[in-house]
């Protein structure tokens, strides 16, 4: 071959540069991007991805959080409950999903006012190739909670029935210290709160669709608006009639259970 043909020395340098150039880039882009399909990426999520929730929860009544580490039961309320308070239909399929989890305000630390028309605005100035297609997302946004409702109720149930017992263990219990009856009770509050927090955000999840619904009827009317109303219907009556009653926090008590 002649010499004229073979690259220089310092040709196949700046292509080494270039090369390693390109994989950094590649690994820069690849460590921000999110999970596949909508997913949160695998090194955002751990056991303790939702711990957050009951610190967030008494912190915002002035209490300090419970130090005890969760139990199985105890970190599946939380899995549960954060789908159901994060504002539904707030990561379309078209969003990037690194950097939006984020740690939410809880209810008894907001003083904004609810905006029930938020989830309808969004949903009806969203860009649709059909307007069915905005009546399917609030079906689907609907049918989603009430598909979460009773995997989260039962797990709350056997939470605060475990909390009932452990409170009433806590005159019993041999040589207990002031840090450990603090953190029990902490404990139990933050479990308390987590699940009137869902009842909450369920409650305002109903009037946001709700809104929504009546919008689409005047400006674009559809017989599916029935499907809606009906799903609707169904998530208010699960709603208004939960297996744990919700009730003011009481320090060193749980929640009664109904049933």
């Amino acid at each position: 071959m002649r010499e004229g043909c073979l690259p220089s020395r310092s040709t196949g340098r700046r292509r080494s540069r270039s090369a390693l150039a390109l994989l950094l880039i590649g690994a820069a882009l690849g460590g921000c991007s999110g999970g596949d399909f909508g997913r949160t990426r695998a090194d955002f999520r751990n056991d303790d991805m939702h711990r957050w929730l009951g610190a967030e929860a008494t912190g915002s009544i002035g209490m300090r959080p419970s130090q005890f580490e969760l139990t199985e039961n105890e970190r599946q309320l939380r899995d549960l409950a954060y789908p159901l308070i994060e504002p539904p239909h707030s990561r379309p399929a078209w969003k990037s999903v690194f950097g939006d989890y984020q740690p939410l305000p809880s209810p008894w630390r907001q003083k904004v006012v609810f905006d029930r028309t938020a989830y309808g605005r969004a949903l009806i100035d969203e860009p649709h190739r059909a307007h069915t297609s905005r009546y399917m997302q609030l079906i689907d946004d609907v049918r989603d909670d009430i598909t979460r409702f009773e995997p989260f109720f039962a797990t709350a149930w056997r939470v605060i029935e475990l909390d009932r017992k452990r409170n009433a263990s806590l005159g019993m219990v041999s040589d207990l210290s002031p840090r450990e009856r603090a953190d029990a009770i902490a404990r139990m509050e933050e479990n308390t709160l987590i699940v009137q927090w869902v009842q909450q955000c369920l409650e305002r999840r109903i009037s946001s669709y709700r809104w929504a619904l009546e919008r689409l009827v005047i400006q674009a009317p559809d017989n599916v608006a029935a499907d809606a109303d009906r799903l609707i219907g169904e998530l208010a009556v699960l709603t208004a009639n939960p297996p744990v009653a919700a009730q003011p926090p009481v320090i060193g008590h749980a929640t009664v259970v109904k049933g």
